[in-house]
């Protein structure tokens, strides 16, 4: 199990927060966590979208047993 650390944060990015994690049905430091993750790898990837790096990531943590395979549409008429 990770284990945790407090930190202090801005009331208005906690708020934010604890509204985004309600609606994403995650908790308040899962959804920091999160942003946390989207933004490295924004910072890793400048040349990519922000909303191709959250779709992507969230693609990544679905079971593999559900996910649907990849079928590039024929360029061929």
């Amino acid at each position: 199990m990770a284990s945790s650390t407090s930190i202090r944060i801005d009331q208005t990015l906690y708020d934010l927060a604890r509204s985004e994690a309600a609606a994403e049905r995650r908790s308040i430091a899962g959804q920091v966590e999160y942003w946390a993750m989207v933004g490295r790898a924004a910072l890793d990837n400048p040349d990519l979208p922000v909303s191709f790096i959250a779709e992507s990531l969230i693609s990544m943590a679905e079971p593999r047993e559900t996910a649907v395979p990849f079928v590039p549409r024929s360029t061929d008429k």
